[in-house]
């Protein structure tokens, strides 16, 4: 090949004449184009995202309009984290009180905060501008959904039985067992004792009230008759009354009952008669309350101070 030859002006004799660059010019040459290179790509570079990418006016709208959308939603988030806080309140307050008031069992919290299944339930914000934001507001709308709803369910259910109102204020047991004369006392509360027979502590799961052979003894609220037993080493003879709304209550180591399974009894009936049988030390009657299978405390329910003539005006004796 023919080596590239340059023509350079000769102002002697006013003519060009060939010549051959040197290696050294060569490079300063490539060098010197290199960096116009550079330069035009640069200002290339900087017009085309500064200059030449300048937002249109439907360009602008849109990227307000996204900014508004955004504020909205991360708006939303904050109330509905607002109303998930005052829906907890509420959940509360219906598993401690209104749930508990009607006797209902109340509504575990795994179930009430169960998610949605599915784990391509949020798959189609991948695709979509701030993907993290949207998917979080949808889950946390569907939470929201779920819990509203049960709330509600429950209220329904709560409203249906807040319609019995006065059935169950006649059931709940509040009237004391036996008459309220001196000669009836009580004589073993509810709660850890030492045992009259081994001398342990035990869990006394009632009241004793000790009073004279045959003292009447009175059921304390309305209900049916569960069951008429006897045990001999524990409660001897005994009457369990279903009062409804998750309450029962035993009446043991009586004499004798006046009562069959089966049988409706209002507050204040007769239903047996004070003794000492089964696993007993003395005459009395041994108390309890139960509520959801648990025994508590009858304590908080009877008024043992209550005036002897007007108990006597709130209970109906046997029949004879």
């Amino acid at each position: 090949m023919a080596r590239e030859k340059l023509y350079k002006f000769n102002k002697n004799t006013l003519t060009y004449e060939a010549c051959t660059p040197t290696r050294r010019e060569k490079i300063v040459r490539w060098a010197i184009f290199l960096a116009c290179g550079l330069l035009v790509s640069s200002g290339y570079f900087y017009l085309y995202h500064n200059v030449f990418r300048l937002e249109t006016p439907k360009m602008l709208l849109l990227s307000e309009k996204n900014g508004e959308l955004l504020s909205k939603m991360e708006l939303l988030n904050q109330r509905m984290e607002n109303k998930n806080r005052v829906l907890t309140e509420l959940q509360l307050r219906d598993n401690v009180i209104y749930r508990s008031i009607f006797g209902m069992e109340e509504i575990p919290q795994e179930v009430r905060n169960a998610g949605y299944g599915g784990v391509n339930r949020y798959e189609k914000f991948k695709s979509f501008y701030n993907a993290e934001l949207l998917a979080s507001s949808a889950m946390k709308m569907d939470v929201l959904t779920k819990k509203a709803y049960i709330q509600s369910k429950s209220f329904d259910d709560i409203e249906v039985l807040s319609k019995r109102a006065g059935d169950m204020a006649s059931c709940i047991p509040t009237l004391f067992p036996v008459s309220t004369d001196k000669r009836n006392r009580i004589t073993s509360a509810f709660g850890y004792r030492l045992d009259p027979f081994r001398g342990a502590s035990t869990m006394h799961r009632g009241v004793d009230i000790a009073g004279p052979s045959g003292e009447p003894i009175y059921v304390t609220g309305d209900g049916v008759v569960e069951e008429v037993g006897y045990n001999f080493f524990g409660y001897g003879n005994f009457v369990i009354v279903d009062h409804g709304f998750g309450y029962k209550t035993r009446y043991a180591h009586i004499k004798s009952s006046n009562v069959a399974e089966g049988q409706i009894v209002r507050r204040g009936d007769q239903i047996a008669e004070m003794g000492n049988t089964g696993r007993s030390s003395g005459t009395h009657l041994h108390y309890e309350v139960i509520y959801k299978s648990r025994p508590i405390n009858p304590w908080n329910f009877f008024n043992n101070k209550m005036d002897p003539k007007e108990y006597a005006t709130l209970v109906k004796p046997k029949q004879k």
